[in-house]
């Protein structure tokens, strides 16, 4: 279902594939979207110009996220909308794996606000423009060192272009969570425990935690985000920052 790194050791590799393809994964169980618009200006989304910092306060503690606009404008301006409008305020971690290695920390479905949703049934949720009725996506989202812009919807394999990733899987990585295919983000997010390769280059990774990864250590399957809010930075722009 879900591409992975080639030239990963057996063990490494089996466990990627597992987790990939397990409920597990950092995937948003969405249907296929429609083809999209891409980039800034063109997606329907804001972008994010410069840096912006997003304060998580989770039941376990709080969280500070630093986003990247320089290297991710579109995803990082995605998730500043979202978080503005209230989208993950009352949300559920639906998924956390750190058996038998620590993977991901992942939230962020709209759905899981309501409490009378199971938490095995989380993870198929996308934001609802309430404006519009229609279901937001946007497309991956890579950027490479040595070019103008990001590249959409491409994912990037081999040495010569997973070697430039500007921004990559490290522990405390900040990513969007998608369905089988690329163009299919829309609100779930996850957070890497450990470094995770094998994402490289699939999965667009638009920041960091740049405090509390120790609250993110402690996060379990169903403790919620209390609120979220944008503490500095975070100017949004309609076309390419």
């Amino acid at each position: 279902m879900k591409p992975f790194r080639p030239g990963l050791p057996l063990q490494p590799l089996l466990l990627a594939l597992l987790l990939l393809l397990s409920p597990l994964g950092p995937v948003a169980c969405a249907a296929t979207p429609p083809a999209l618009e891409q980039g800034c200006g063109r997606s329907g989304v804001p972008c994010l110009k410069g840096t912006a910092v997003v304060e998580l306060k989770t039941s376990k503690g709080e969280v500070q996220l630093t986003l990247n606009g320089d290297a991710a404008p579109l995803t990082a301006g995605n998730f500043v909308d979202l978080v503005r409008r209230g989208v993950y305020n009352g949300t559920v971690f639906h998924r956390v794996v750190r058996e038998p290695t620590p993977f991901v920390v992942q939230g962020g479905d709209p759905q899981s606000i309501d409490p009378s949703i199971p938490i095995d049934r989380l993870g198929a949720g996308d934001y609802v423009d309430p404006a519009t009725g229609q279901q937001r996506q946007i497309p991956l989202e890579i950027f490479l060192e040595g070019e103008a812009a990001p590249r959409y919807s491409q994912l990037a394999a081999g040495p010569s272009q997973l070697t430039r990733l500007k921004l990559s899987h490290k522990r405390g990585a900040l990513a969007m969570a998608r369905s089988e295919a690329p163009d299919s983000a829309s609100a779930q997010f996850y957070i890497a425990l450990q470094p995770l390769p094998e994402l490289d280059g699939r999965y667009a990774v638009f920041g960091e935690v740049s405090r509390g990864m120790d609250v993110v250590d402690r996060i379990r399957q169903g403790d919620r985000v209390l609120s979220a809010r944008v503490v500095s930075g975070g100017t949004l722009v309609q076309d390419r920052p």
